[in-house]
């Protein structure tokens, strides 16, 4: 067996179906391709890769090249289009077949199809992907899966799961005679015209890309520092390194497993007990295949405005205001201090995307797909599943019994950022408004507002009304 191994978005060397199965080969060729068109706006006008993504990315590919070489290989990245990259290179260096990992959303599905066109009688073999379940783990048919989170988390947990990841080989065989000479060193972000982004020590938690990062911080949270053992009681908070696992940048492009870290999960709890915030970190991992799972039964469309349930209630309004809610430039401090975040560093708590989601959707009556398009760009953690399914969820046209999760923005600032401690770190322009101020400067005389060079908010609704005075 001459083989070429695709990886994709399962940049890891750990618990990968495909490169466990290229081990017998005679030669084996690592590959990526870098296709930039995905630096260029896409339908709803942001890049699919914005400059936080595509650092992460580019670290995660050197890290990735480093564990190849300290096994024998290295990793070929390619600029150019899978179906025009892999199939010249399978026929340059004579090989017999191209090992990979399936996919769930259906562009990539398409790509897999054009590849596999591309290389006729070579084939294509796609390994398990990046789901802890594996369709033949599903207790019942695909199409036949529960629409709704709760239901499909009762059905799944009545069959205990036992995750036993292959740990990453020590030894790979050799590249193909004639790859050495293809190899090239990793594109710059100012090669790639996206420029450097700075370091902000504000940031929510330092990120680098690549699988030891992802392990590393496995290893602190579930071990080392055990603050998983406090996930429930500190998910909802927006200021800080430990309230959440913050696995999920590297659970996007691969780096880390779903399985291994379940596995690691489950080898916590027989040492130390489970409580409810290891039950918690279940909850969401779940919450993780079952957006993966609407993905595959539905594919194209939790991408339509309408949604799964073909409906044509979600807003389709798009208007400036779309262009403040982007800048963090809305009038309101809770949702424009998220929004400044996510633009300045890649990252946004889950709670904070919630909020600013929903002021999108309900509040400003913008069409959901441009939220989500705006955080494929800039999220590090992006992952098509998740973000499209959750922005779905919440415009209620996929998978919730209710019409949609409308969440009162001065409410949410009230109970998680009572000391406006969260909009002082990203606002700079309110921190020197008294504390009671902070959230609700729309309430100033217009002419101090000016001064501080803050956006009025257009109109006060209703529903606020009981918050006014109590947020902070």
């Amino acid at each position: 067996m001459r083989a070429l191994l695709w990886f994709k978005q399962d940049l890891r060397l750990d618990d990968h179906p495909a490169l466990q199965a290229a081990l017998g080969a005679e030669c084996l060729l690592p590959l990526f391709v870098f296709d930039p068109a995905q630096l260029q706006p896409g339908e709803f006008g942001p890049r699919r890769l914005g400059v936080h993504r595509t650092r992460f990315l580019l670290e995660s590919l050197a890290a990735l090249n480093g564990a190849l070489r300290q096994r024998g290989s290295q990793l070929l990245v390619l600029p150019g289009r899978a179906e025009q990259v892999i199939p010249e290179l399978v026929a340059r260096l004579g090989l017999d077949r191209v090992l990979t990992l399936e996919e769930i959303a259906p562009e990539e599905r398409a790509q897999l199809a054009r590849v596999q066109r591309g290389l006729g009688e070579v084939p294509l073999l796609q390994a398990t992907g990046n789901s802890l379940l594996r369709s033949e783990d599903l207790p019942c048919a695909i199409d036949q899966l529960p629409a709704v989170y709760s239901q499909f988390r009762e059905l799944v947990e009545q069959r205990l799961q036992v995750f036993q990841p292959h740990p990453a080989p020590s030894r790979l065989p050799g590249l193909p005679e004639g790859a050495t000479a293809l190899l090239q060193p990793l594109p710059s972000l100012s090669q790639l015209g996206l420029g450097e982004p700075l370091s902000v020590p504000a940031s929510a938690f330092p990120f680098s890309g690549g699988e030891a990062a992802g392990q590393a911080r496995l290893r602190d949270y579930l071990w080392d520092s055990q603050a998983v053992r406090h996930y429930h009681e500190t998910r909802n908070q927006l200021i800080g390194s430990e309230y959440s696992s913050k696995f999920s940048p590297w659970l996007a492009n691969g780096s880390l497993s779903p399985r291994r870290i379940v596995a690691e999960l489950r080898r916590h709890e027989s040492q130390a007990g489970r409580n409810d915030s290891t039950y918690a970190l279940w909850l969401e991992l779940l919450w993780r295949d079952f957006f993966r799972w609407t993905l595959v039964r539905h594919g194209a469309a939790l991408f339509r405005r309408g949604g799964v349930k073909a409906t044509e209630r979600a807003p389709s309004q798009l208007d400036q205001r779309f262009r403040h809610w982007c800048l963090g430039r809305t009038g309101l401090p809770l949702v424009d201090a998220n929004m400044r975040e996510l633009a300045t560093t890649g990252y946004l708590s889950n709670r904070g995307r919630q909020v600013v989601a929903s002021y999108l959707i309900n509040d400003l009556q913008q069409d959901w797909r441009h939220g989500a398009a705006w955080f494929e760009e800039h999220l590090i953690d992006y992952d098509p599943a998740s973000n499209w399914g959750n922005w779905a969820y919440l415009a209620g046209i996929a998978c919730d019994p209710q019409r949609s999760r409308m969440f009162n923005a001065l409410r949410q600032a009230r109970a998680f950022d009572r000391d406006a401690a969260y909009v002082s770190l990203w606002l700079p322009e309110l921190r020197h408004l008294p504390q009671h101020q902070r959230h609700t400067p729309f309430l100033l005389p217009q002419l101090q507002l000016q001064a501080l060079n803050y956006p009025r908010l257009e109109q006060i609704p209703e529903t606020w009304r009981p918050y006014l005075a109590a947020a902070a």
